[in-house]
C-alpha cells in the first residue's frame, strides 16, 4: 500500500522582508518538496510580517498560510512573548486540529509539546552564543532561551553541515543519534541571471575606476563575518588598485569598517553599498574578479556555492562548515591572518588559470548540492521523525536535558 501524503505544519514566523540565507532556505524548501512529493499539504504559519509576495506565489502545490497578528522584528517588550506563546503554543494545537503529521521549525524554533504531531527543528547554527553582539540584544537572548528547549524537545533536529551537527552535539549537549544532516542547495542556473546591470553602469555608480579589479563578499555586515579581517587583508594586497565591495543593508559594524579602511589609507578601494536590487547584484557578480567569504563560522556558507553558481572564482575560509561546502573548488585561508587572506586574494587576481580551474570545479560543486536533495532529505527525516515520536513518554527526561543545554548557554 503507497504512504499517505503528508499534511506538514511549517513555522515560518522568521519569513521577513531581507531574509537572508535563511529565507532562501525556506522558499527552496517549499519548492523541493512540492516538486519531490506534489501531493503533500503545507500549512505555513507566518507572523504578520510576512511579505505577500510569499502569500501570492504559486508553489506548485498546495499550501495554505495562516499569519497570526504578531511581529517579530519590533513592537513593544511584550511581543516576544505574544510571538513565543503562538510558536510554542498556538502552532501545535492548530497543526493538530489540521490534522498535520509533522510541525518542523525552519529557524530554531518549534514547539515544546505536541504529542499529537511529531516535531522537527532545525538549527541553522548557533554563531549567536559565541558571537553574541552579531545580532540585536533581544534577538540574541531569545535565541538562547528557545533554541536549546527546542532543540532538545523535538523528535528529530536538522542541522544543515556536518559541522554544525557536531556543534550541536558538543555545544548544546544533543544527542548525535536524534540530529540529522540536510545540506542547503543552490540553483545552478539562478533566477535572475538573464537579468543584470552591466558592468559600466554599475562601476560609474559605485565609483569604481574601469578595469580596476574588484573583490566581491556577499555577506551580512556582522561580527562573525571577519569583514574587518578582510579589510585589513586588502590593504596586503598586491594587486594595483584592487576595489572590495560589500554590499549590502547598513549596520552598525559598517562603521567600524570604514574606520578601519580609512586607518589603513584604503580610500576609496573599499566601496559599501547598500541594498541591491537583484539586478545589480548579478551584474556585480559579473564584474568581481574573485569573491571572498572570511567568516570565523557558518551553519553552511550558501554564499560559496551561490558565487561557484555564477562562475566567480571562490577564497573562503578553512574552518566551521566552509571546507565541507567548498570542497576542492575554492582557495582556503586562515580566517584570523589577513597574511594569508590577502595571500589567497592575490592568487586569484594574479593568476587567470587558476581562476578558471576554481571556477571549473565549481561549477562541478554546484551541481553536488541541488536544491532537489535537501528536499528529498528533509522528507526522510518527517518520515523518521513520525517513527520516532515518542508521544511525550520520554519528555520529562529530554526537558531535563532541555533545562541543562539552556543553564550551560547562559553560564
Amino acid at each position: 500500500m503507497a504512504p499517505r501524503p503528508l499534511h506538514l505544519a511549517l513555522n515560518l514566523f522568521y519569513l521577513v522582508e531581507r531574509s537572508g540565507g535563511a529565507g532562501t532556505y525556506a522558499q527552496e524548501l517549499l519548492r523541493g518538496i512540492l516538486a519531490a512529493a506534489p501531493d503533500t499539504r503545507i500549512t505555513a504559519f507566518t507572523s504578520n510580517e510576512v511579505p505577500a509576495e510569499y502569500v501570492a506565489r504559486d508553489w506548485g502545490g498546495e499550501v495554505e498560510w495562516v499569519s497570526f497578528p504578531v511581529p517579530v522584528t519590533h513592537g513593544p517588550p511584550g511581543a516576544f512573548v505574544a510571538t513565543m506563546g503562538a510558536q510554542w503554543g498556538a502552532i501545535p494545537l492548530l497543526a493538530a486540529r489540521r490534522g498535520c503529521d509533522v510541525v518542523h521549525g525552519l529557524a530554531n524554533i518549534t514547539p515544546l509539546f505536541s504529542p499529537r504531531v511529531a516535531s522537527v527543528v532545525t538549527v541553522l547554527d548557533l554563531i549567536w552564543v559565541r558571537y553574541p553582539h552579531t545580532m540585536e540584544r533581544r534577538a540574541t537572548v531569545g535565541m538562547k532561551l528557545v533554541t536549546p528547549p527546542s532543540a532538545h524537545l523535538a523528535d528529530r533536529t536538522i542541522a544543515i553541515s556536518h559541522a554544525a551537527k557536531a556543534d550541536l552535539v558538543q555545544t548544546i549537549g544533543l544527542d548525535p543519534g536524534r540530529v540529522d544532516v540536510t545540506h542547503l542547495g543552490v540553483d545552478p542556473a539562478p533566477a535572475a541571471a538573464s537579468a543584470f546591470t552591466d558592468g559600466a553602469t554599475l562601476r560609474a555608480r559605485l565609483g569604481i575606476a574601469p578595469d580596476v579589479p574588484v573583490v566581491l563578499c556577499v555577506a551580512q555586515k556582522r561580527e562573525h563575518k571577519n569583514l574587518l579581517g578582510l579589510v585589513r587583508a586588502m590593504a596586503r594586497v598586491a594587486a594595483t588598485g584592487a576595489v572590495l565591495v560589500l554590499p549590502g543593508a547598513s549596520t552598525p559594524h559598517e562603521d567600524e569598517l570604514r574606520a578601519e579602511a580609512d586607518a589603513l589609507g584604503l580610500g576609496d578601494r573599499l566601496v559599501l553599498p547598500s541594498w541591491l536590487t537583484a539586478e545589480d547584484l548579478e551584474g556585480l557578480y559579473r564584474l568581481a574578479s574573485c569573491f571572498v567569504l572570511p567568516s570565523f563560522e557558518e551553519g553552511f556558507g550558501l554564499p560559496v556555492l551561490e558565487a561557484m553558481a555564477r562562475d566567480v572564482a571562490v577564497a573562503t575560509s578553512n574552518c566551521s562548515s566552509l571546507p565541507e561546502v567548498a570542497g576542492d573548488a575554492a582557495l582556503l585561508f586562515d580566517p584570523h591572518d589577513p597574511g594569508d587572506i590577502a595571500r589567497c586574494v592575490d592568487a586569484l587576481l594574479g593568476d587567470a588559470a587558476l581562476r578558471e580551474r576554481c571556477v571549473e570545479r565549481g561549477r562541478l560543486r554546484v551541481a553536488a548540492f541541488p536544491w532537489r536533495a535537501t528536499a528529498e532529505a528533509t522528507l526522510e527525516v518527517y518520515e523518521r521523525a513520525i517513527a520516532d515520536r515518542d508521544h511525550g513518554r520520554h519528555y520529562l527526561a529530554r526537558s531535563r536535558r532541555a533545562y541543562r543545554g539552556v543553564r550551560d548557554i547562559w553560564a
